[in-house]
Formats: C-alpha cells, structure tokens, sequence
C-alpha cells in the first residue's frame, strides 16, 4: 500500500485537519477533524519517523502529516500539567525554549511540542524573571533584549528550567523534523 502525503494536518493547536486536493492546490489548513473516535485513532497511532516525518499507521498504510508548527503540540491541565496533543502527559521537561515570537517550546526527550496559544497565559504564571514574577511587559522587554543578562525561568514539576531563546527559521534543524513531508521523485 502506497504512503499518503499531504492529506492530514496538525494545526498549532494541535487539531488535526483534513487537507483534500483543493485543499493542497491553494495551501488552504483544511477541514478540522470533529469526529471524536477518528481523533483519538490518529493521536494513539502517530509518531515521528527516524527522518522526522509525522506520521500515523492507518493498518498497512503511513499517513504523513503536515505540521503547522512541531511534531507534538502542548496544552497546559491544571492536574496534569503539560499534555500533548496525543494524550501524553509529560513527566518531566528537559528544556523550554521561547522564540522571538513568543512562542513557548518544550523538549521532552525526542520529543519537541509547541505550547497552544490559547495556554500562553496559564503557562506564563510559572514563569519568573530573576525570581520575580513575569508580565506581558516584563516578557516582552526579555524577547526583545537578548543580551541583558535577565534570567527567565520556568517551573513545572518541582523543578526550575531555564528558558532559553530560539530562532523560529532554525527550529528545523535543531530538531531535525520535518514540516511538509513529500513522496520523493
């Protein structure tokens, strides 16, 4: 059975979306999987192939995915803690990168997920800037002055990371995954 490509998306938020040839022709995200038992077939089938590529084992077939942002996307839980788009809650995080952007990244072993939008707010309540607590102000100052010696921080799980810059072109490279997997010609 042949590979599919091109035709399931991961959105920043971590929704999968349907992307149908019309869909493809004008780079449109496509439609949202609203369909309950589908997303839940996808989330516990998929993974990130030795090449970086998203995929999921639909039986005999891999369907590569399209990622909007990284592989896994992250939502915070107020019991759990940061939970990926799989289900998968993340024990311990290794590093939490921030991109001049402002967008949160966290690295879980292999894995790197991209904090939702929506849970930027809730995350940032961990945060501290030289032990003091952090504001919209206070962040942004940070993302704009890489060298003013600042230390930001993170909590989770009882234990403190520092929160590192990162440049959105290299997260490619850094991870080494891939956005828009295609079937070689």
């Amino acid at each position: 059975m042949p590979a599919c490509f091109g035709w399931l998306a991961l959105d920043a938020r971590g929704a999968w979306r349907m992307r149908d040839e019309e869909t493809q022709r004008y780079d449109s995200p496509g439609n949202k999987i609203m369909h309950t038992a589908l997303c839940a077939f996808i989330n516990r089938n998929y993974n990130v192939d030795a090449q970086g590529r998203g995929c999921f084992q639909n039986g005999p077939q891999c369907v590569y995915v399209d990622l909007a942002l990284t592989p896994y996307i992250a939502h915070t839980d107020p019991v759990l803690g940061i939970a990926l788009q799989t289900g998968e809650v993340l024990s311990a995080v290794d590093n939490v990168l921030l991109t001049e952007q402002g967008q949160p990244l966290f690295v879980a072993g292999n894995k790197v997920a991209g904090l939702d939008d929506r849970d930027i707010a809730e995350w940032m309540t961990s945060l501290r800037i030289d032990g003091q607590a952090v504001t919209d102000k206070h962040l942004l100052k940070w993302l704009a002055s890489p060298k003013n010696g600042n230390m930001l921080t993170w909590k989770y799980k009882g234990n403190t990371l520092t929160v590192a810059r990162t440049k959105t072109d290299a997260l490619l490279v850094k991870f080494k995954f891939e956005q828009r997997p295609r079937q070689a010609k």
